[in-house]
């Protein structure tokens, strides 16, 4: 099947409400975005991809221009799978096409946010791709009342994808140490941060900071525990990018399969 996906450019009216009405199913009615505020930002330097099979809008991806005072760059806004089509790379995809077509319209930075719990996104923006990042914004939207953020606040990492680089040196396998959240078990055998160091600092190491691989479900079950992890990693991360630290890569533990790591570097 991903064989016989295409992505291209959305660029009509119509295209752009078919993305819309996609939207609203991945999302809601009211997180869609109007095709005349799309069509705008993709006359102005901004994109739309669509994914199709057999000529079916199954995903997207939305991009605008933006601006920090001193430079251009891209911000990659909404990216969607219809929930029939999740999970076989087609992110991946839609991904590598923005790379290509932010490179024609001659930018060099790609910037989106994700929540850093969310570690399916972690593992395609910083171990796919070889985006980085080392800006945490807490309750980034405010009180989200979606299915996938209500009952959260919506903690961002802000991630940049340096386009035109190479993706940063990393081992083939880490040997973890230095943590700096403690996991542990509770009676349910659940995984809990037991303790957080912020002492560390040594700038030929990496840090590692441990996080729950299913956050979904441990807030549908717990959301206790999940609000305590959301507490404890803005924490950390907002320590150590503060002190020069930044996010590089993100993998599964081998011997756990309910927690996986981030990697830091100074």
């Amino acid at each position: 099947m991903m064989n016989n996906i295409v992505i291209r450019t959305l660029e009509t009216i119509d295209e752009l409400e078919e993305l819309r009405r996609l939207e609203s199913i991945i999302w809601s009615e009211s997180e869609s975005i109007p095709s005349s505020q799309t069509i705008t930002a993709i006359k102005n330097g901004g994109m739309a991809l669509g994914a199709f099979l057999e000529d079916v809008l199954i995903g997207f991806q939305y991009s605008f221009p933006g601006y920090d005072g001193k430079k251009v760059y891209l911000c990659s806004h909404t990216l969607g799978i219809h929930p029939e089509y999740q999970k076989l790379g087609i992110g991946e995809k839609l991904k590598l096409v923005q790379k290509e077509e932010a490179l024609k319209k001659g930018y060099d930075l790609i910037t989106w946010t994700y929540d850093p719990l969310e570690t399916v996104n972690g593992y395609l923006n910083l171990h796919k791709l070889g985006a980085r990042c080392s800006i945490y914004v807490e309750n980034c939207y405010g009180e989200m009342q979606d299915n996938l953020n209500q009952g959260m606040p919506s903690d961002r990492f802000t991630v940049e994808w340096w386009i035109k680089e190479e993706n940063p040196a990393r081992p083939a396998q880490y040997k973890v140490g230095n943590m700096l959240i403690k996991p542990d078990r509770d009676s349910n055998g659940n995984l809990v941060p037991a303790e957080i160091d912020l002492k560390k600092d040594a700038a030929d190491d990496y840090l590692f900071i441990p996080v729950p691989s299913d956050f979904q479900s441990m807030k549908k079950n717990d959301p206790e525990l999940a609000l305590s992890w959301r507490n404890g990693t803005r924490e950390v991360f907002s320590h150590y990018f503060h002190k020069g630290w930044t996010a590089i890569d993100l993998f599964r533990s081998e011997i756990e399969s309910d927690l996986c790591y981030y990697v830091l570097k100074k």
